[in-house]
């Protein structure tokens, strides 16, 4: 496949796959890939899909915490729908915590990698962002705002990760994508334009792609 998962890079090594697959900062996420990327691109899909999907996705790995746990059941995936009264036990006790987790999110990547707290969205400091960075280690009582950072004044900070260079072209996305868009006849071929001009835009796979031309007929043929 061309495009490879995060975790993967971690566990795996490091390969020369052309796309990296990234949660991060997301508790299902790790910055995995050392510094062989590029640039970024934002995928966003509406919450509520997303949210159904996700849990689709817990439930056929047996909500595993780890990727050794992930690994044993991934030919899980996919196989068979969840029953909805277990969708629903988790959309009562996750669903409104996973709704600011995914708006913080892409508040990090469209803000180049700025540190904020998942809940409140304030501008955060780097010892409250390292404790965000472990939810299986603090309670969300433990990592609650006013507790750790309190009315101390916070200069906003960068996670280093975007400052060192680790992504050569910076944290800020070069282009941000509708799935629903990519996924419709009458918008779909200006969203796959948006993509592949920043895959011409990169030296390393310009080369590959087909003519200008030929881009639409994707969706004619």
């Amino acid at each position: 496949w061309p495009a490879k998962d995060e975790w993967d890079f971690e566990y795996l090594g490091m390969t020369n796959h052309p796309f990296i697959k990234a949660n991060y900062p997301h508790h299902e996420g790790i910055w995995g890939w050392q510094d062989a990327a590029d640039q970024v691109v934002v995928m966003v899909r509406n919450i509520r899909r997303s949210m159904v999907e996700y849990h689709d996705i817990l439930w056929d790995i047996g909500y595993a915490k780890t990727w050794d746990e992930a690994t044993l059941n991934l030919q899980n995936l996919y196989s068979a729908p969840p029953p909805k009264e277990d969708f629903l036990a988790w959309r009562d006790l996750r669903v409104m915590d996973e709704v600011h987790w995914y708006g913080w999110f892409i508040d990090y990547w469209m803000e180049g990698g700025l540190m904020r707290d998942i809940f409140t969205h304030k501008i955060t400091t780097e010892e409250h962002w390292n404790m965000l960075m472990m939810p299986t280690v603090y309670t969300k009582a433990e990592l609650d705002y006013d507790l750790v950072v309190g009315k101390q004044v916070v200069t906003p900070t960068y996670d280093p990760h975007c400052t060192n260079g680790e992504i050569s072209s910076g944290c800020e996305p070069v282009a941000v994508i509708s799935a629903e868009r990519l996924r419709d006849y009458i918008e779909g071929p200006a969203e796959t334009t948006k993509i592949a001009e920043v895959l011409m835009n990169n030296d390393k796979i310009s080369k590959y792609l087909i003519d200008r031309e030929a881009w639409d007929c994707i969706w004619d043929e």
